[in-house]
């Protein structure tokens, strides 16, 4: 189904920077986070939506569509979060291409770089539809403002549809869920639903239930510096130790040399001197068993170096920050049946693959509600490369439109 307002409420909405912070202390990290979502406050307002609040101890704006029915059915939830990616968000100045043709190199403003089929294939799938890209010095943001426009659209078009029957509706955006805090504070029992979906997925028909379980580590060395020329047996290079710390991890478990259920240590950072260093570790897996085994090996891995120099030069400060959502979903499995179902009745294959990352409802399905991630049409986020595709988003919303319906009948 086409939805006039939706391309432009899409374009307005990634103009906004809104990109988060992981150094920031404030719930939001950013102050545009919050404005961004007082804004979508004030428009729920002009769609029906009561109950509109803003909910300073996690930075969500939370609001109700309210039942039209004479019969009480389960509750449903729609979530998105409103900040970006850690990649430049000043200036974004999407670009359109109408009834693309699937095979043409799509120049990204006045850069030198390009979409080209040979690079990014899933282009391919993408021929006679209109696509959204960046200009080439940003990114999109699609990830998730195509979620947040596809909820307000859900929003606006029942609020114009007075006759399409359904439950009480809340919709709710929330932040941070790029730096993985987003979702540490959400307040399950002011939501107050049955169950919720995150709209947060990439292609069209994506419906995820399986995440990685995650864990943060940072690993600070400390060496011995003396000078070059009378070091030997004296100085111990803290970056030396940093690279030795990351050659004794294997080979090929990392992100560019894994797939599917596969799990990985990235190296996300690498900073210091011969006195000094520090390295940054995410580390992934879908497996719990594996999970803790990943974490057990990189504690071991310090403890020999320590154990080496007979001394702590290496320390480590390692959390975790989400599970696997898939313990918890598979206990309330006919939340994904029924997305599925509605994919289905729209002629939408649905794609039900594991995350090889994790969204804000893999903390929510934790604290109690189980939340599975729908599809919201973004590709090749968190770049300048990424784009998604206007038809893409317009399913989207059907897809949204059919779990009502198919919620009034259950």
């Amino acid at each position: 189904m086409k939805y006039d307002s939706l391309l432009d409420r899409f374009l307005g909405y990634v103009r906004v920077n809104t990109r988060s912070d992981e150094n920031s202390t404030t719930t939001p990290t950013t102050p545009s986070q919050k404005e961004f979502a007082l804004a979508r406050g004030e428009e729920m307002k002009k769609y029906g939506v009561t109950d509109v609040h803003y909910l300073d101890a996690n930075g969500y704006i939370i609001g109700t569509i309210p039942s039209n029915m004479d019969k009480p059915v389960k509750k449903i939830g729609f979530l998105g979060h409103v900040d970006t990616a850690d990649f430049n968000a000043d200036g974004i100045n999407p670009q359109i291409v109408e009834n693309y043709d699937g095979k043409s190199v799509i120049k990204l403003g006045n850069t030198d770089f390009t979409l080209d089929p040979a690079e990014f294939p899933n282009l391919k799938n993408y021929a006679g539809q209109t696509l959204i890209h960046t200009d080439g010095t940003t990114l999109l943001g699609a990830d998730d403002k195509s979620g947040v426009t596809e909820i307000m659209t859900m929003a606006e078009y029942l609020y114009n549809h007075p006759e399409i029957k359904h439950g009480e509706i809340r919709i709710g955006f929330g932040p941070d869920e790029e730096i993985g805090i987003g979702a540490d504070k959400f307040d399950v029992p002011d939501f107050n639903v049955d169950f919720a979906y995150t709209v947060d997925g990439g292609p069209l028909g994506e419906l995820e239930y399986e995440t990685f379980s995650a864990a943060a580590a940072t690993v600070h060395f400390q060496g011995k510096n003396v000078h070059p020329g009378t070091a030997k047996n004296q100085m111990v290079n803290a970056l030396q130790l940093a690279i030795d710390f990351h050659n004794a991890l294997p080979e090929f478990d990392r992100p560019e040399k894994t797939e599917k259920r596969e799990g990985f240590f990235h190296l996300l950072k690498l900073d210091g001197t011969p006195e000094e260093a520090t390295s940054s570790y995410i580390i992934r897996d879908h497996d719990k068993a594996k999970f803790e085994m990943r974490k057990e090996m990189v504690t071991n891995i310090a403890k020999m170096q320590n154990e080496e120099y007979g001394l702590e030069r290496v320390k480590i400060d390692m959390k975790d920050q989400y599970y696997n959502m898939a313990e918890v979903i598979k206990k309330d499995f006919w939340i994904v049946e029924l997305a599925k179902k509605a994919m289905e009745n729209l002629g939408i294959k649905p794609i039900i693959e594991p995350v090889r990352g994790g969204t804000d409802g893999s903390k929510i399905s934790f604290m109690g509600l189980p939340t599975p991630n729908l599809f919201a049409g973004g590709e090749n986020m968190h770049g300048r490369y990424e784009f998604v595709s206007l038809q893409v988003m317009e399913k989207a919303v059907d897809t949204l439109l059919e779990i009502i319906r198919l919620n009034n009948e259950a």
